[in-house]
């Protein structure tokens, strides 16, 4: 089990398939994750790696939380998030996650804060018929009818459903897939809509229902190890023509 990413949702749009299909996708930003602190069985009790996003003043961040990312020799962070990973995943403190840590066509579950509706009635909130337009109904055309019950029980039950504050609760959307990856400028192309509005905060994990893909990095896909293999790459035929001559 691979650690999660903390992200910001910047917005909706929509992307071309090689059919030339449109598909709306919501575009998540997630440069600057990086590993904070790590959780152990023996110490904690757990296995998790803590993981933090979005740099601030140090101005701005309370004196513990200085003391806090100061021992882990990190910038200050907006957003802390915990996720549980596996033994075999424990990544390093001061380690960067990079956008290559998913890879297209995965599946993942993004969590995130819905957005608040404020006070509504029974037909928005819990898409409820509402009352009969005529036949003496009068004023209360929106309303929800009847909640209680005879003399026994005498009481109205709990969880009902009715007229009171929707939105803004924790919800989690399973199985949505990866259409592309902007590693360069740290962007997810998530297809679909996440919970959440724009500038919101959302987490990002493998998706607990889907296998995932062999070519999915592992531990983690990390911007160092990114980087050096580019470095690599560039360096590799340079490498090669001195042996080639070398040999003649």
């Amino acid at each position: 089990m691979r650690t999660g990413i903390v992200a910001k949702k910047l917005g909706m749009t929509k992307v071309f398939d090689t059919k030339g299909q449109h598909i709306a996708v919501t575009v998540l930003l997630m440069k600057g994750n990086q590993v904070v602190a790590v959780r152990s069985e023996e110490k904690n009790g757990y296995t998790a790696v803590q993981m933090g996003f979005d740099d601030v003043k140090a101005s701005r961040a309370t004196k513990a939380s200085r003391g806090h990312f100061a021992k882990a020799n990190v910038l200050p962070k907006r957003k802390l998030v915990e996720f549980r990973v596996s033994k075999d995943a424990v990544l390093e403190v001061g380690a960067e996650i990079s956008a290559e840590h998913f890879v297209p066509g995965q599946f993942v579950d993004v969590t995130g804060t819905t957005i608040g509706k404020g006070f509504q009635g029974v037909m928005k909130r819990h898409n409820f018929a509402g009352m009969p337009a005529s036949h003496g109904v009068s004023i209360t055309h929106r309303a929800h009818g009847s909640t209680g019950n005879r003399q026994d029980p005498g009481r109205v039950f709990k969880n009902k459903k009715m007229a009171g504050h929707m939105g803004q609760v924790r919800a989690t959307i399973p199985n949505l897939s990866i259409v592309q990856v902007d590693a360069e400028e740290g962007l997810l192309f998530v297809s679909g809509s996440v919970p959440g509005s724009e500038g919101s905060f959302v987490m990002v994990r493998d998706a607990v229902k889907r296998v995932l893909p062999k070519d999915a990095p592992k531990p983690a896909g990390l911007l160092q190890s990114s980087a050096k293999t580019e470095k690599e790459a560039e360096a590799a035929p340079a490498d090669a023509a001195p042996a080639e001559e070398n040999k003649e």
